[in-house]
């Protein structure tokens, strides 16, 4: 694929070629978050969609509690007051691109060579529009023809039969998949013979669930919106909610109503720090009144949030000495492992190390830790900010600790909570995608489903792409997203998977992973979770697990883009069949009624016992139970315990800066919907460097000027991207911010934490110089 696809140069409609490229322009953003700015953005998006009558229908029921779908957007919990219209601008861009007009059929395909795609933009590939039959990958022409479904089937189920090893084939994930989907898809992969089942989370929130699991026994988060609703401070750590989480938003007016502090740590000062407009808020936004959503911001180095955490700690401590309630004493001595070895390290820590670590002054850490101290409930959120570094799993075990100083565990409003990003990434992992799986949860699936399920562990997504290398693995599936864009080392990653015999990937829209392909390849087209979705027992629903834990159904309200379109759970049973021609397992049965599904799952998940009553309870189906929440901590010493890792110091190296890459403002994970990013002022451009003013200067460079960036791998190889505009953006000295998934190409397979084996997104090491002349042939 090229190193730097351009997405200023996009295909018209009709695909016949590329748009002239726009000005790029940076100007700072002073407006509140959401208000008329997401209203007008909407506006834009729906007119767009050339089907404004069923997008504004699709409007009012979107996450509509009892009717309607479940957003298929971000995974923030529906709001359980059964708020009518919990909706976002992204949810709604999210919802109409799906909804487009457009279709990339047989003609498109005809017309065009999969060399040929390559050279296009990842938003012109999406923006053809949805697929309506499977394709099949026809070397003689390099094109994709259509296949039926049999013969797609029968494909599929002949390279697997033909395997001497289960472990030779790996089945991928993305956050798209529902539950019932997905307790078939690991079914089918276990019944296979491996564990091999590498997802999105693998790169996201790995950290999160292995520190959780280490701390307090569960791999979870504990609050739920209540909690968010009784807190007195909130701590907002890696995540810019305007963008990422949209409806978290609401809740940070409503907590900054009532009195609650909330303190936002982040590198960058995100329009979610400020003030905004919350669009259902009909009074506020006739008078343009907005509410502020922090009281204060911390802005640490990258990867400083360690050191910020045990800082928070070390002044609680220090209270500690002359105010005995700054320490839930009781708490501690009952429920928690470890204490004083970690007063100890906490004691020992100098405070010039913790200032130098975090970027911040001592005077700032003491604000954050009185906010703390202060606050008789506390929750502290992190998203990929956090959990996309070397040490994610050491800081987000530091978060906990903190909360164990003062009894934030197990109560009303207090706790940890993960901010997950797509909608069902946390079902996938409770509904059995997992390369780890426990022993008790592959007793209860061979139990229920009577297979004999694999007990070695499986291949998470780096070791899957090693493993392509290798030529270990030869057969890729992907269910949902865009692999290829959104693992690192992205010229890595479109070679392994060009070195497998056989890749499948199961989508709405043309991406750019249908392009990195095997030397036979299938493109799968299926529902989407806007559409209706008809099986010979009747319309079917689906189920999805928010981030907070709530299971709850998803029904869609539209026809479907093609007649020839098949569901999830209908895909995955024609493939298991294929593959599996003497299972005993009824697939087509399950597919005929989602609710024998879910007869099926109640019995090989914990927590998921008369599922089929109780994910239609109003408002929002059940709550899966999280035993920390309650105090229970599942872990060796039946416990608490806290972490007593080392702190880690990630200053750069002089000359150097430390990079992390983000999702811009008009963008949902790969999928690019403009280049333009609202929230950071910017319009026309992906191909840029937020950098520091100093830094800027201290290279010569001037706003939009030219730069080249290159990463220096562990290894000491070196990537380099070329031509990106510099901007200078409110970021400490020594760090820089550039988005996904154009940086990718920076992150070298081979750089991923330790603790996770999480790509490091968000803690790569580059070079950053200005560009020198266009060779000729650039030029030209």
């Amino acid at each position: 694929m090229p190193k730097n696809p351009s997405h200023a140069s996009r295909a018209d409609a009709a695909g016949d070629g590329p748009e002239p490229a726009r000005e790029p322009a940076h100007s700072a953003y002073h407006h509140p978050a959401a208000g008329w700015g997401a209203a007008k953005s909407v506006g834009e998006v729906i007119w767009r969609s050339r089907e404004p009558f069923r997008a504004l229908r699709a409007m009012p029921v979107m996450n509509h509690p009892g009717k309607g779908y479940d957003c298929p957007g971000c995974a923030w919990p529906d709001d359980y007051r059964g708020l009518k219209l919990d909706l976002c601008e992204n949810g709604i861009k999210h919802a109409t691109w799906e909804m487009t007009h457009k279709r990339a059929g047989r003609d498109f395909f005809a017309a065009h060579t999969v060399t040929e795609l390559r050279t296009w933009s990842d938003f012109a590939l999406e923006d053809q529009g949805r697929l309506t039959e499977p394709m099949v990958y026809e070397p003689e022409s390099d094109r994709y023809v259509p296949v039926s479904w049999s013969d797609a089937f029968a494909l599929f189920g002949e390279v697997l039969r033909g395997l001497d090893d289960p472990d030779r084939a790996a089945y991928y994930t993305s956050g798209r998949l529902s539950n019932e989907a997905t307790f078939l898809y690991q079914l089918m992969v276990r019944e296979l013979g491996t564990n091999n089942l590498p997802d999105c989370s693998n790169m996201c929130h790995e950290a999160s669930g292995r520190a959780l699991k280490a701390s307090l026994g569960t791999g979870k988060g504990t609050v739920d919106l209540r909690d968010l609703d009784a807190c007195d401070a909130l701590f907002v750590m890696g995540v810019n909610a305007a963008s990422n989480a949209p409806r978290m938003i609401t809740a940070l007016a409503d907590a900054y109503r009532r009195g609650a502090r909330i303190v936002h740590v982040n590198p960058l000062v995100e329009a979610a720090s400020g003030r905004t407009i919350v669009p259902h808020d009909f009074l506020h936004m006739a008078l343009n009144k907005a509410t502020p959503t922090g009281t204060l911001n911390l802005q640490p180095r990258i990867a400083g949030d360690m050191a910020l955490m045990r800082g928070i700690a070390k002044a609680t401590l220090e209270y500690a000495a002359t105010d005995p309630t700054a320490l839930d004493e009781e708490f501690l001595k009952r429920a928690t492992e470890g204490f004083e070895a970690y007063r100890q390290l906490c004691e020992a820590t100098p405070w010039a190390d913790l200032e130098a670590a975090s970027g911040l002054t001592r005077a700032q850490i003491e604000q954050a830790a009185r906010v703390y101290r202060e606050a008789d409930r506390t929750i502290i959120s992190w998203c990929l900010g956090v959990t996309q570094q070397e040490h994610g799993v050491d800081t987000i075990r530091e978060i906990v600790n903190v909360l164990l100083l003062r009894g934030n565990i197990g109560r009303e409003g207090a706790g940890p909570c993960p901010i997950r990003g797509h909608s069902n990434v946390q079902g996938n992992r409770t509904c059995g995608i997992d390369h780890r799986p426990s022993e008790e949860f592959l007793d209860r699936l061979a139990d229920a489903c009577g297979i004999t399920p694999p007990r070695k562990p499986g291949l998470d997504t780096v070791r899957t792409l090693e493993a392509m290398h290798r030529g270990e693995v030869t057969v890729f599936v992907g269910m949902g997203g865009n692999f290829a864009l959104a693992a690192p080392d992205t010229e890595y990653t479109a070679r392994a998977l060009s070195r497998c015999e056989l890749t499948v990937h199961v989508s709405t829209k043309l991406n750019r992973s249908h392009l990195e392909h095997g030397r036979q390849a299938l493109i799968l087209p299926c529902l989407g979770r806007t559409e209706h979705d008809v099986q010979r027992a009747g319309e079917q629903s689906v189920s999805v697990e928010d981030s907070m834990s709530m299971v709850h159904l998803s029904k869609g309200i539209k026809k479907p883009a093609s007649p020839h379109l098949l569901s999830e759970p209908a895909i995955i049973a024609g493939l298991a069949r294929a593959a599996l021609p003497d299972s005993a397992t009824p697939w087509h049965w399950y597919v005929e009624d989602y609710d024998r599904i879910r007869d099926i799952m109640q019995r090989a998940l914990e927590g998921f016992e008369d599922f089929n009553r109780r994910v239609r309870q109003p408002p929002n189906g059940f709550r899966l139970r999280q035993p920390a929440r309650e105090r229970i901590f599942l872990t060796p010493s039946g416990r608490a315990e806290f972490s007593l890792a080392p702190l880690n110091d990630p200053t750069p190296a002089a000359g150097l800066l430390t990079l992390a890459t983000v999702r811009s403002h008009d963008q949902w994970n790969t999928t690019i919907y403009s280049e333009d990013d609202r929230y950071r002022g910017v319009k026309n451009l992906r191909t840029l460097l937020f950098m520091n003013a100093a830094d800027m200067r201290e290279r010569g460079l001037t706003d939009m000027a030219e730069v080249d960036i290159t990463s220096l791998a562990k290894d000491g190889t070196r990537r380099t991207v070329r031509r990106y505009r510099a901007l200078a953006h409110d970021l400490p000295q020594g760090c820089a911010v550039g988005y996904m998934p154009e940086l990718n190409v920076l992150c070298p397979a081979g750089d991923f934490s330790a603790q996770s084996d999480q790509p490091l997104m968000k803690h790569l090491t580059v070079e950053v110089a200005p560009s020198g002349p266009p060779s000729a042939a650039a030029r030209a």
